[in-house]
């Protein structure tokens, strides 16, 4: 396998070293001796164990921000928009926990120690808001805003509790959809209240 050897290849069986031994304890050569090759065939797409690990968390979560992105851009009017992107948001974060819990817990710890690709994801994810919350004030839908990079990062900072890991142990609680739909109510009432008046005013 080693004249063969892709880095997709080494990351689906890093992946899946790192499920089997936990975080703590696989190693490069884990990851070697289960595509049999050598750890320097492996150290030759990847320079340490960190870049590896990092490499792997962020296939992770782009694999888990696939159908997010594509919520970002559902032809919808903003407001519907923003709530179905949030929604998938928390159901992509909920299935990753309820379908495979300890597949979570690995990943959950290697985000934690990879505060790059943390950043770097936030931003992505507060990126797709603010592109939301732009087109709902072009079309009139939301009040104006004065900055839009932070009133997305308020909006992604309230519903913390439906993506952040901290707060999975809730996700499968009964009542959890409520409190989801009443944050989102709540979030939009506050992006459109303004923009309404402003209709009725203006008439």
């Amino acid at each position: 396998m080693a004249e063969t050897l892709t880095t997709e290849q080494i990351l689906e069986v890093a992946q899946d070293v790192l499920r089997r031994f936990g975080p703590s304890k696989a190693t490069v050569v884990d990851v070697a001796r289960a595509l049999g090759v050598s750890h320097g065939s492996v150290y030759r797409h990847f320079p340490s164990k960190a870049a590896l690990r990092e490499a792997v968390t962020r296939q992770w979560l782009h694999r888990t921000h696939v159908p997010v992105a594509q919520a970002a851009k559902a032809d919808l009017p903003a407001p519907d928009r923003l709530r179905h992107w949030l929604a998938t948001l928390f159901d992509a974060k909920r299935h990753k926990v309820l379908d495979d819990p300890e597949l979570f817990a690995t990943f959950s710890a290697l985000v934690r120690e990879n505060s790059t690709v943390i950043a770097d994801h936030v931003q992505e994810l507060t990126g797709e808001i603010a592109g939301i919350l732009r087109d709902g004030v072009e079309a009139g839908l939301f009040a104006p805003i004065n900055d839009v990079n932070a009133t997305a990062r308020a909006v992604f900072d309230a519903t913390n509790r439906f993506h952040d890991p901290a707060h999975s142990g809730d996700w499968d609680r009964d009542g959890i959809d409520k409190a989801f739909d009443a944050v989102c109510s709540l979030v939009l009432a506050g992006l459109t209240a303004q923009a309404g008046r402003e209709v009725v005013q203006s008439h």
